[in-house]
């Protein structure tokens, strides 16, 4: 048997985290087995689907690596094919026609609530004459389609993730609505569960793999597979995603979206890395950095836990600074540079490479985030500085402005780390004061600041732009 898994996001909103960790699953699930990885576009909901999401959710699938085999297939092309299973569905005796208003069904669930009975269908009409039901089109009616779940069948599967898990019919509200109803046709817009079910059968889907908030429709599901006479495909139900406080994750927590986390400056295999601990761990329990391919290799559902996975961003950071760290400096430059251009900074990545390379090099250790760049690069791009409070008040400090009055006449010639390091070790023994002030004072006027990047390479580099003896100079005179 060929593996084939699905993904099949809906576009009314950005891709979620939560759908791009189902994603990794069935990706990893896929690869490790040699199958294949589907994507379909589940747009039935016409009213809140918009072409803008789904370009999202394909450009966030393609920067997080998730290549798909096949597809994406789009439910709203394929009407013809639910129209055909919910007809073969009234054939079989299976559904029927429902004429039941929205003012009875109301009126329904109030009596429920009344007997403090949990809401459902009460299968009204689900025997209905011919009679009737022409009854009911002779005042107007549009019938829905229910399908008939039968109060006493008891569903079970064999849950990758959770084991056996049963439900019973009555615990599912009744006959189930499959397509709503139309004016213009007799079956209507196909609703989720039997849309996904024809799907999965048309796409030979032999593994199901979402997210445990959809265990109920699972039950539903399985009847319609059923009733379809098509081979049940095997579930695995993996944990939700939970906020640091132990809630679902949802938009109140902040950022949810794909696209969001990539303007904050995470990049795309450390947020895949970080997904995909997100209810797995790894077989060697220590190791925690790895890429999709070397995920694939050991992924099984049995390392995958039932309790949910706490959205950690201290985690996420680390997991992300281990990604920056070690890149070639022309690779993170590339990622630098939208940040960058963001904040207004301007620079001709061709023209300015000779600097922005070291300068991108004499960052990549302090990164957490790509975004991070952006202050602790302000002073590389900016024509002059403001003195922060603690700079100002350093350069206030016996020797501080004596040692830049020193430094001064030797800034007409190259400067290297090996002269800029001798320099500041001949300034501290003529001034005879201790190190830390002459490089202070250094840092104060280059930077406007007393903490930041190596001082070192942060004078070289500002060196090499020319932006050095002038700053020096402007402190020089204030004296």
């Amino acid at each position: 048997m060929t593996v084939r898994v699905r993904i099949a996001p809906s576009p009314t909103g950005n891709l979620h985290i939560g759908t791009a960790r189902t994603a990794v699953f069935n990706w990893l699930f896929a690869r490790h087995h040699g199958g294949k990885f589907i994507l379909r576009i589940e747009d039935t909901d016409v009213e809140r689907s918009k072409p803008e999401y789904t370009e999202n959710i394909l450009e966030g699938l393609q920067w997080l690596g998730l290549t798909w085999d096949e597809g994406p297939f789009f439910q709203t092309q394929r009407l013809d094919w639910y129209r055909q299973a919910t007809q073969e569905l009234l054939d079989k005796g299976l559904a029927y026609r429902c004429y039941v208003s929205s003012e009875e069904l109301e009126a329904m669930r109030e009596a429920q609530k009344a007997r403090k009975e949990a809401p459902r269908y009460d299968n009204r009409h689900r025997n209905l004459t011919p009679e009737q039901q022409a009854a009911y089109e002779a005042e107007g009616r549009q019938p829905v389609i229910r399908f008939k779940i039968e109060d006493d069948r008891e569903i079970t599967w064999q849950d990758l993730v959770r084991g056996q898990v049963s439900w019973q019919g009555a615990d599912l509200g009744g006959d189930m609505v499959i397509a709503r109803a139309s004016q213009e046709i007799a079956i209507g817009q196909p609703l989720y569960n039997l849309a996904v079910v024809v799907d999965d059968i048309d796409m030979q889907i032999t593994h199901v793999i979402r997210g445990e908030d959809h265990i109920a429709n699972t039950a539903k599901q399985i009847l319609l597979y059923e009733a379809l006479e098509a081979t049940v495909p095997t579930f695995a139900h993996t944990p939700l995603i939970l906020s640091p406080e132990g809630r679902k994750l949802s938009k109140r927590d902040g950022v949810t979206a794909i696209a969001d986390f990539k303007k904050m400056g995470f990049v795309a295999p450390a947020l895949a890395n970080y997904m995909t601990l997100l209810g797995w761990s790894h077989p060697e329990t220590s190791k925690e950095i790895f890429t999709l391919e070397e995920a694939a290799k050991d992924f099984s559902f049995d390392r995958v836990n039932r309790a949910g996975a706490k959205f950690d961003w201290a985690k996420l950071d680390w997991i992300n600074s281990q990604y920056l760290h070690p890149m070639p400096a022309p690779e993170l430059l590339e990622l630098l540079v939208p940040h960058w251009q963001a904040a207004g900074y301007e620079f001709d990545l061709e023209s300015d490479r000779a600097w922005l390379e070291p300068l991108t090099t004499l960052l990549a250790e302090s990164l957490t985030r790509l975004e991070d760049a952006v202050p602790m690069s302000k002073a590389f791009f900016a024509t002059t500085v403001e003195l922060s409070p603690e700079a100002t008040a350093h350069l206030e400090q016996p020797g501080a402005k004596e040692a830049i009055e020193l430094i001064l006449p030797h800034l007409d010639q190259p400067l290297e780390a090996t002269t800029a390091s001798e320099l500041i070790q001949k300034t501290t023994k003529e001034l005879k004061v201790k190190k830390p002030v002459v490089m202070k004072a250094l840092r104060a006027a280059l930077t406007g600041e007393l903490h930041g990047t190596d001082l070192v390479q942060t004078w070289v580099i500002l060196h090499q732009r020319g932006l050095d003896k002038p700053r020096l100079e402007s402190v020089n005179s204030e004296q």
